[in-house]
């Protein structure tokens, strides 16, 4: 958003760089693994409302004002923070788009709520909740609980679970109200999910929640259709 509505941005881009540089809104990473091709759609995302897209006013205070006055008082009223319990239409629309799509994954933002291959990262702990109680796992099970009740509310119900193509990628939010962020990494050949926190000690601390092979995502039976 910086880029995109600062009258200064191409200045300090060109201090910085020491030449002009474009700023694409998105960008496509391709890649072999294995045999096959396989692409990774890159994007900002949008909010899919009159009020986000395709208006200035928004985007620029958003950037400039919003987004600094969140950070300095921690707070995180974005509507997708408070409906974790479903799929949010905008984690359905990004789905259904790149469910129809063949060797091609979606990296995108917005709804400040982490997905990771198709699956929101509540449902992920409630599946691997499922997992623990039937392993009689007690070390997962006291991790995993006090995990999710963090993000849900009393009496809220487990959601329900389709057979989803792992396509569908979101690096969640920055500004979640503690502090901590969520972000996808690309590396070595895997896909992961990764919280960065700073409450053991006020230092910087990466977590992984989630990681995945890239050569997964090419399975023919879950992901070309």
């Amino acid at each position: 958003m910086y880029w995109d509505n600062d009258p200064l941005a191409g200045f300090n881009l060109n201090r910085i760089y020491g030449t002009k540089i474009h700023i694409y809104e998105g960008a496509i990473l391709r890649m072999t693994v294995g045999e096959s091709k396989l692409d990774i759609f890159l994007t900002h995302g949008h909010q899919g409302d009159l009020q986000s897209d395709g208006n200035w006013f928004s985007k620029w205070f958003v950037s400039t004002i919003w987004a600094p006055l969140q950070s300095y008082l921690q707070i995180n009223p974005n509507t997708p923070a408070y409906s974790n319990q479903l799929k949010t239409a905008h984690n359905a629309l990004m789905y259904s788009w790149v469910a129809t799509k063949k060797n091609l994954a979606l990296i995108t933002g917005h709804t400040h709520q982490p997905v990771f291959a198709s699956l929101t990262h509540l449902e992920r702990i409630y599946i691997k909740l499922k997992e623990a109680k039937k392993e009689k796992n007690a070390d997962d099970l006291t991790v995993l609980n006090a995990e999710l009740y963090k993000l849900i509310k009393k009496g809220d119900k487990t959601p329900r679970f389709g057979k989803y193509k792992p396509g569908y990628f979101n690096s969640g939010c920055c500004c979640f109200s503690d502090g901590d962020m969520t972000g996808i990494e690309i590396e070595n050949g895997f896909i992961r999910l990764i919280k960065w926190s700073y409450h053991r000690n006020a230092i910087p601390e990466r977590i992984l929640l989630e990681e995945m092979k890239l050569s997964e995502l090419l399975d023919l039976n879950l992901f070309n259709g």
